[in-house]
This record gives C-alpha cells, sequence and structure tokens, in this order.
C-alpha cells in the first residue's frame, strides 16, 4: 500500500468505559440483521471542524479544552450504550455470537486514539471540490476496528489535530450492532452531551436519542440467523487469507472482519454535489420520458405507472450508479455488464413495525432489478431511475424471508455472470452536517470507507438546502471522466 504524503504522530491510546462503571456482566443476542453483515468491512465516516475562534495556541487548547470535554462526554453517553463498549465474541455453547459487554476491565471501554497531523487542514477541505487527491490520505484519519478469530471490537473512535486549524473525529462502526441509522444516532448523542457539557456539570441525554436494545421485537420463525452465520464461513472462502492469518479466514466461528483492503493505489477520493436545483431537473427529466423510454422486459404496466413525484434519494442514486458505469465501460469497454445494490431499512415494514428507535442493524441489502447492460445505454439514468423506484414500492408488500433469501441468491448470481455491481452507503436524512459537539457544525463530512467496495456515498450536503453531496473513490482514469460526464449531464435540458 502507498504511503500518505503527511504524517501522523500518536499522543494517546486509551479505552473509555461508560461513567458509573461497575463489574455487572451483561449480553445481547444478535438478529439475522446483525448476523448478515457480521464479517462485512466497518463503516468509517469522518468529521472536520475548524476552531470557531482564532487561538494563540491551538495545540493547548485541543489537549486542554478539546479532548478532555471529548472524553468525559464520550463517558457520560457510552452510560445510555453500554454494549458498544463491549465486544462480539462466540461463547461455546451459543450457535451464534453474542455482544458481552462489562463496564469494568482492561479490555471494556470504547478504543480512543488522540493524534496529530501535519496535513494542511485547508488543503484537506478543499479536496471535496476537484477529484485530484489520492485516496490514501483520508485513511490517515480512520480509526481502526480491531477484529480477530475469537473477539472484534463494536465500535473505535479517533480524533485528530490539525496544527492551527482544527480537528478530525473519525468513527469506526461494526456493521455487525450499527447500521447507519444507530451510528449516526449515537454520533449525535455524544456531540449533544459534548455541547451540553459547556452549560451543565452533569448534562443529560436528550431523549431523542435514547436507544432500544431488546431483541426480542426482531422474530426470527424460519431459523434466518442460523442461515447468515452459515453463509459466511462460505463467503469466507472467496478471500484470500491474510499473511498472519494462517489460512483460517473461513473458520466457522470466525470473528475477524473479512479483509476489504482500501482501494488506495492509483485511486482519487472526490467528492461532488447535487444541488437543489439539479436534482430537481433531473426529477423532471425521468417524469418526462417516463411514457417514452421503454424498459425491455416491462411486461406489468400498472407497476411502473407514471408516479406524481420522485424522490431525491431515487434520482441521484439512478444518475451516480448510471455515471459510474459509464466512466468505467468508457475505460474498460469490456466492463459493460452492472448492477446497482442499496441497504433497506425494515423497521417500519416488519411486521408488526418494531419502535423507531431500535438500536442495532435492521436493514438489508438489495438489488434494483436492471438488466445487467442497461447502465451504459443512452438512456440509462431514466431506466435505472424507473426500476429503483418501483423496487421500492414492491418492498413495501414484501415478506422480509423472502427478501433476504432471494437477495442472496440474487447476487450470487450477479457475480457469477461478472457483473460489477455498485453500491449505495449513507442517507441524505441523516443530518451529518447538524452535528455540533459543542464548536459549531462541521466543514466537511466524508463517508471513507466507500474506498473499502465500488460503492458510493450520499449524505445531505452542508448548506442544508435539500442537496446531496456524493463521496467515491476511482481509478484515477475512471474518475476524470466521471466527473466529465457527471458535470455534463446535469446541463442537459
Amino acid at each position: 500500500m502507498a504511503s500518505p504524503k503527511y504524517s501522523i504522530k500518536i499522543h494517546e491510546h486509551c479505552r473509555v468505559a461508560p461513567l458509573g462503571a461497575s463489574s455487572t456482566h451483561s449480553s445481547l443476542p444478535l438478529s439475522f440483521f446483525d448476523l448478515s453483515w457480521l464479517r462485512f468491512h466497518p463503516v468509517e465516516c469522518t468529521y472536520f471542524y475548524p476552531f470557531p475562534f482564532p487561538l494563540e495556541n491551538p495545540s493547548s487548547y485541543f489537549f486542554e479544552k478539546v479532548v478532555p470535554r471529548l472524553k468525559t462526554s464520550l463517558s457520560l453517553t457510552l452510560q445510555h450504550f453500554l454494549p458498544l463498549a463491549g465486544n462480539f465474541v462466540w461463547p461455546h455453547d451459543s450457535e451464534t455470537p453474542i455482544v458481552k459487554y462489562t463496564t469494568l476491565g482492561d479490555d471494556e471501554g470504547v478504543s480512543l486514539v488522540i493524534a496529530e497531523s501535519d496535513a494542511d487542514f485547508n488543503h484537506i477541505l478543499n479536496n471535496s471540490s476537484s477529484p485530484h487527491d489520492d485516496a490514501i490520505e483520508s485513511r490517515s484519519f480512520v480509526p481502526h476496528l480491531e477484529s480477530s478469530h475469537s473477539f472484534a471490537h463494536v465500535i473505535s473512535l479517533q480524533v485528530t489535530l490539525f496544527q492551527k486549524s482544527g480537528f478530525c473525529i473519525g468513527i469506526s462502526t461494526h456493521h455487525a450492532f450499527l447500521d447507519g441509522k444507530s451510528a449516526i444516532t449515537f454520533t449525535k448523542a455524544w456531540a449533544s452531551m459534548c455541547s451540553s457539557s459547556l452549560e451543565s456539570s452533569s448534562p443529560s441525554l436528550d431523549p431523542e436519542f435514547e436507544p432500544f436494545f431488546d431483541r426480542n421485537v426482531i422474530k426470527d420463525p424460519t431459523g434466518l440467523n442460523l442461515y447468515f452465520t452459515n453463509n459466511w464461513s462460505e463467503v469466507a472462502k472467496l478471500f484470500p487469507p491474510e499473511d498472519d492469518d494462517n489460512n483460517n479466514n473461513n473458520a466457522t466461528r470466525s470473528l475477524k472482519i473479512l479483509p476489504f483492503k482500501p482501494r488506495v493505489e492509483d485511486s482519487i477520493r472526490a467528492t461532488f454535489e447535487l444541488t437543489r436545483t439539479n436534482l430537481e431537473n433531473l426529477k423532471k427529466r425521468v417524469l418526462s420520458k417516463w411514457d417514452t423510454v421503454v424498459i425491455d422486459d416491462e411486461v406489468v404496466f400498472e407497476e411502473l405507472l407514471k408516479p406524481q413525484f420522485l424522490s431525491s434519494f431515487v434520482v441521484a442514486c439512478a444518475y451516480v450508479s448510471v455515471s459510474i458505469a459509464k466512466a468505467i465501460h468508457g475505460i474498460d469497454k469490456k466492463k459493460e455488464k452492472f448492477a446497482f445494490s442499496f441497504t433497506v431499512d425494515f423497521r417500519a415494514r416488519l411486521k408488526p413495525p418494531i419502535p423507531a428507535n431500535y438500536f442495532g442493524n435492521c436493514v438489508l441489502g438489495e438489488s434494483v432489478d436492471t438488466h445487467p447492460t442497461d447502465y451504459i445505454k443512452e438512456d440509462g439514468f431514466v431506466i435505472v431511475a424507473k426500476k429503483f423506484h418501483n423496487k421500492l414500492k414492491k418492498l413495501d408488500n414484501e415478506v422480509v424471508e423472502d427478501v433476504v433469501k432471494n437477495v442472496v441468491t440474487k447476487f450470487t448470481a450477479l457475480a457469477s455472470e461478472g457483473v460489477e455491481i455498485i453500491g449505495i452507503v449513507g442517507s441524505n436524512r441523516f443530518g451529518m452536517y447538524g452535528i455540533d459537539f459543542g464548536w459549531g457544525k462541521p466543514v466537511k463530512v466524508d463517508i471513507a470507507s466507500v474506498d473499502r467496495s465500488l460503492v458510493f456515498s450520499i449524505i445531505d450536503n452542508k448548506d442544508g438546502n435539500g442537496g446531496i453531496q456524493v463521496g467515491l473513490v476511482l481509478n484515477k482514469h475512471v474518475m476524470d471522466l466521471f466527473s466529465t460526464l457527471f458535470h455534463a449531464g446535469l446541463c442537459i435540458n
């Protein structure tokens, strides 16, 4: 792996335990939603904050004011999110793993790294304006999430100082315990607690962020938990063993995260913006062509009736995935088969629905029912948008067990046919640019883990005006063509 241009100095590596620790042992079982992501790579996010006012000695302010407040508020917040301070383990008498936690002990608490970078903070922020920065650079600000065959951490954190300018909070979360909604809930709770500590010596958790942990609300009458548990040992065989792994990637009861290596060699990380006006124009384009662009396998007309409205999420995903596919095909003509995958939140779709504040995983992967060559067609954007809109409507009436088994079969078939699967992570409804720890809102937010597969991120834009920020990592040549296609397509009437 290439080395970053910037150096990182580690000042401290500690573990932060929940305040008021006791020696009580407790555990949480994992649902089939959790187990479907058991050995998947972590979701890694970075939040960049400038210092809110001129400082005579930024380094002293950071170490004497910022770090202590972040630690204290983290400890306070963990009182309400105790499982985050534990580990995944696999008891000998259990068919599936669990999250086990105590509130005392050397191995308990959340891993926190305090670091310092000599990178130019303004340069890091400006990377979002044009695709020119090597993908490796952002890796320095992302904390490592420890895992082995016998255990795995739930979450890890890193706070990095940039000399004279600001700091970054990096968060890595294990996908088998936190989906996007849960991860953002915790981050907002921590930020709220930290911000409130300015006004109160004993801040309380905002009821908006109160988590619901009871796994009994997830019913599993058909044994999907074992279905996923057994499936991971087969998936692991597709990954080459790491040097120190003793060829044990496919150990039946392993908890080690599979080696989804970051794509950093000859790759570029960049962000692009779809303004509210861009999104409205894209919606109009799809709706204006809804009845004239015919889909090859469009046999049930009623399912594809022209809607009155399209969501920004649908048109953004369709536009970006098609632009990626055309850019890849433009550089390598042999690559002409593509699919688009996304995650579905089942909290409101289960029967009966579970609490909206359910904390854990309640998402499954799905894919849009497109033909593999639709993405590189002239009207690929309209075709994919229509199919994606229709797929989301159909999911409202589908049974979760059917979704699970159909999707596993579908993804296996796509992979065997040499189809490039383009994924998406994040949501423009998470409000990530509103997360304020007490020093103002972030000036840049990235979902850094898009470099681990062919995935792009979608989050709200920092202006909060209905736009969307898109983040991705691509080969340098593919990124250049993607940038051209992305901007040119927005000029079409």
